[in-house]
């Protein structure tokens, strides 16, 4: 979910940044701009969907709708614990905008502030990793990955006989006595790789942006500028779309999402055309309250 498409300036059809990303169990809310509360209101998205914060640097487009998120979860009353993840060398500003103002806090946030690259939580839903980028600030992209896992070949199971019930159990224990016989999972299926989210905001070229992109099935990424502009790019630490089309090609990426568009721009195809000349797969230029599906492996 698409929450905004602004950068430092909004306008009138682009709030500053926010995105919801839905994964198995997981809600994670990247860089809550100012206004991302509303902009939840208008998706029709609860606040007891989010459970994890996740914030790249602390430039105001990115974090100003810290305050209001914080204070949603407990005036909602969300029951579950929240991890907040940002970079350790803002915990200055992530303590201010939690405690931006007064209110009865009882939702339950956890801080983990990034101290380095890395792993920071595992769970079912897999892994979600940093990676440092290059920004006049201290920034850090995001990667989620799911576990490989296996696919099941229907035409596999009928020729062993194996049905219903059964099929859950020879996944679950790896093997099944099926009348004299021994059937073990990979006899009836396929490896399957598991789905690659990347999440790259401002920043420019840099070794991080390509390990994060490196084989995503879904990366959205910052593009603030045209090429007409590379040099302000550059100066300021952002990207191009040019650029991003260029990390998405050179990576192996399956969908492009563009978005962070600076507020000179009014009109955005030539975003996606610039981006196209790289790239030549699935390219969507991010809309206010867009719903973008992961593609499935």
């Amino acid at each position: 979910m698409v929450l905004g498409t602004g950068s430092q300036v909004p306008t009138r059809a682009r709030n500053q940044n926010g995105y919801l990303l839905r994964w198995d169990d997981q809600g994670l809310l990247f860089d809550p701009g100012e206004g991302t509360q509303r902009q939840l209101q208008f998706a029709g998205v609860s606040a007891s969907a989010i459970t994890r914060l996740c914030l790249t640097h602390f430039h105001g487009d990115h974090c100003l709708g810290v305050p209001g998120i914080v204070q949603r979860l407990s005036l909602d009353g969300v029951s579950h614990p929240v991890y907040a993840h940002y970079p350790a060398s803002g915990r200055a500003f992530f303590e201010r905008l939690r405690h931006a103002s007064a209110f009865h806090e009882v939702a339950t946030v956890v801080e983990e502030p990034i101290e380095a690259e890395g792993t920071i939580a595992r769970g079912s839903f897999g892994a979600l990793e940093v990676k440092r980028l290059d920004h006049p600030v201290e920034s850090f992209g995001y990667r989620l990955v799911e576990p490989a896992g296996r696919r099941m070949l229907p035409e596999a199971l009928d020729r062993f006989g194996i049905s219903g019930p059964q099929v859950g159990r020879l996944q679950r224990e790896g093997s099944l006595t099926v009348g004299a016989r021994t059937v073990t999972v990979q006899q009836v299926s396929v490896r399957r790789e598991g789905q690659r989210f990347a999440f790259v905001m401002d920043t420019r070229l840099c070794d991080g942006v390509f390990a994060l992109a490196e084989k995503a099935d879904l990366l959205v990424i910052e593009s603030t500028f045209l090429s007409s502009e590379a040099a302000l790019a550059a100066e300021y630490g952002h990207l191009t779309a040019a650029q991003a089309g260029r990390v998405a090609a050179e990576s192996g990426v399956r969908k492009l999402v563009l978005t962070h568009f600076s507020q000179r721009y009014d009109e955005l195809t030539r975003f996606e055309d610039e981006a196209a000349r790289a790239f030549g797969g699935e390219i969507v230029v991010a809309e206010d309250l867009g719903r973008i599906a992961v593609p499935k492996r």
